[in-house]
């Protein structure tokens, strides 16, 4: 038996088949054309170039559930009977200034659907009134097309559109908008949605019972990825920038904060992002004087310097404070010395985070797995672990489509 999962992200479609153990079986992999992205037929024909690239490494016909993660935000609209209406809009596209403002006076401040960027703001600049029309998040559409009931949506998806996932309803406030298109119905991520299509189960030699499953957004998916599903388990992202994401027990929502909580696993999941990462340690050290530099370091001991390593003024979590300055100096002489300086200037950041998401209700942080370029260093990790003060591992998986394989698995449980 095995589960599968199917990302649609920014540039192409992965899939990745997973036994209960968790253990990755096959996967394939489809491109998107950047001029194509907005077509959804284009994404569609990726979804297969992408199942038959995983067929030679798998029985498809052992693949008992199967789910479908989308970009958060990127949206399709149909007609009553699922079809295209026109280009789909992407997660990163700009409403208007009036769209937004009408979401800006009505909406609670804690709502996810504020920002210029907001998929239910998009709905009001972009779609013309018709009976029937939908509104569908591009997972919700892949899962149609599969044989999922048309019309309905996650949770996760849903959010950025404006559902309320602590009532677990769109809020009676979006009634005000007077939407021009139809919102879908929203269900848990891991909720069974039924069966495989015929015809789908016939063309990539899927077993017809083959259940399908409420998918989730790529964000969410690569957090499942790495194996946090504790209450109290973080994952840090060491990328250009530093995320941090805490699975709790209660939601956690603070605007000023830029955080916000989607529900997962029968818990929320709350996260912030701060403008310091590894962009700034790329503006002294290449990748290879990082990692020379780092043999000299002790991560037992500190540095004796006192570094918030911004890339420029201007911090939202976990300190808000638009005019906060970077501070990098003194700068001593020694580039070793430097370097640990600013790694623990960054574990600093890190360990301020996950008290912040704590002092907003979230649980102690128990354990953190790291996702990107830094997780390897072991230097920096030891040096986390001690300023953190709890066990700090490279995720094994970080793969949203692996994430969304572990959720189909879940479905089935």
């Amino acid at each position: 038996m095995l589960a599968l999962g199917i990302d649609i992200g920014t540039s192409g479609v992965r899939t990745v088949a997973i036994d209960p153990a968790g253990a990755a079986q096959g996967q394939g992999s489809a491109r998107i054309a950047a001029e194509a992205r907005r077509d959804p037929a284009a994404i569609w024909r990726a979804v297969g170039e992408a199942l038959d690239a995983l067929r030679p490494s798998i029985d498809m016909a052992a693949i008992a559930a199967l789910a479908v993660d989308g970009t958060s935000g990127t949206m399709i609209m149909t007609d009553a009977a699922g079809a295209p209406t026109g280009p789909a809009t992407l997660y990163n596209d700009q409403a208007t200034p009036a769209a937004v403002a009408r979401i800006g006076a009505i909406a609670p401040r804690d709502s996810a659907a504020h920002g210029t960027t907001s998929p239910l703001a998009r709905l009001l600049d972009g779609a013309e009134p018709a009976s029937g029309h939908l509104a569908l998040h591009e997972a919700d559409w892949i899962t149609h097309r599969l044989g999922g009931p048309l019309g309905v949506s996650d949770a996760n998806n849903a959010l950025k559109t404006g559902y309320d996932p602590v009532a677990g309803a769109w809020p009676g406030w979006i009634d005000q908008l007077s939407l021009p298109v139809a919102l879908p119905r929203v269900v848990a991520p891991g909720t069974i949605l039924g069966p495989i299509a015929a015809a789908i189960a016939a063309r990539f030699g899927f077993d017809p019972e083959l259940r399908l499953v409420a998918g989730t957004t790529d964000g969410c998916a690569s957090f499942l990825a790495t194996g946090a599903d504790q209450p109290g388990d973080g994952v840090t992202a060491l990328g250009s920038t530093l995320t941090l994401k805490l699975l709790s027990d209660q939601p956690v929502f603070a605007p000023d904060y830029g955080v916000y909580s989607h529900r997962l696993l029968g818990n929320f999941l709350p996260g912030g992002a701060s403008s310091a990462g590894a962009a700034v340690l790329a503006r002294y050290f290449t990748p290879a004087q990082i990692g020379d530099l780092s043999r000299s370091i002790d991560p037992r001991r500190d540095s004796g310097l006192d570094y918030y390593p911004l890339p420029a003024p201007g911090e939202r979590f976990p300190i808000n404070d638009a005019t906060l300055e970077p501070r990098l100096s003194p700068r001593p002489a020694n580039d070793a010395l430097f370097l640990h300086g600013l790694l623990e200037g960054l574990a600093r950041i890190e360990a301020l985070g996950y008290r912040r998401l704590a002092a907003l209700g979230a649980p102690r942080l128990r354990r953190v797995l790291t996702v990107g370029g830094g997780a390897v260093n072991p230097v920096w990790t030891a040096l986390r672990a001690r300023i953190l003060g709890v066990d700090v591992t490279a995720a094994a998986q970080t793969e949203a489509a692996y994430g969304t394989a572990r959720l189909a698995l879940r479905g089935l449980a």
